[in-house]
């Protein structure tokens, strides 16, 4: 087994703690959760159902022994942010995939490090992700898409065919990009907002169809 801990204790991070016991029943004796990291001055030491806090950034970067890691933080600049201090030549990050994540054909789907896909999402072919995003519960990304760095994707999203979306953005829940549209870099899209055009960066876009705000 190998060691992992989950950088972030909230419930998020519980999630994420869930999502690696789900793996361990499929494949058994894949990741040993070993505990969570957590700048929070409050957390010092505190224990969840899951594990214990074991530290913060500074314990982290300090870490003796290889360690997987995987960071659950719902905010893709304090995500990026958290990603840059991490300086621990020991840390590794893995994609964490739920093993009832549906690949259309697996063997066309390009993955950096650090991704994370929920349970029930649903990913067609030739379907680029670069590292660091997370895909929360039933997300579904169609045939020909491209995901950079650091996103950050609610429940029930849907990412049509041939979008190309850029670092660092926030999809809102029920949120829907129509197909070959493009989104830059941090732009959020609110709840159930319909993007029917390409989305600049640095914006904000809600409603349906989703306007600029």
């Amino acid at each position: 087994m190998k060691d992992i801990a989950i950088f972030g204790a909230g419930g998020f991070g519980r999630e994420i703690a869930c999502l690696i016991n789900r793996i361990n029943g499929k494949q058994e004796g894949t990741w040993n959760l070993i505990g969570f990291f957590d700048d929070d001055e409050n957390l010092k030491d505190a224990w969840n159902e899951y594990g214990k806090v074991l530290g913060g950034m500074d314990s982290l970067n300090q870490w003796e022994k290889p360690l997987n890691l995987v960071i659950a933080i719902g905010n893709p600049a304090i995500l990026e942010k958290l990603v840059g201090k991490i300086q621990n030549p020991n840390i590794s990050f893995p994609n964490l995939i739920d093993p009832n994540v549906e690949f259309m054909d697996r063997e066309h789907v390009e993955m950096g490090k650090g991704n994370v896909i929920c349970m029930r999402s649903t990913i067609s072919t030739n379907v680029k992700f670069g590292n660091f995003n997370l895909l929360n519960v039933a997300v579904g990304v169609g045939h020909d898409a491209s995901l950079g760095d650091f996103n950050v994707v609610m429940p029930n999203v849907n990412i049509s065919g041939g979008v190309t979306i850029g670092s660092a953005n926030l999809f809102g829940v029920k949120s829907t990009v129509l197909q070959y549209l493009k989104v830059g870099d941090r732009v959020k899209i609110g709840a159930s907002a319909l993007l029917m055009r390409n989305a600049k960066s640095d914006n904000l876009y809600f409603g349906i169809p989703a306007e600029k705000k």
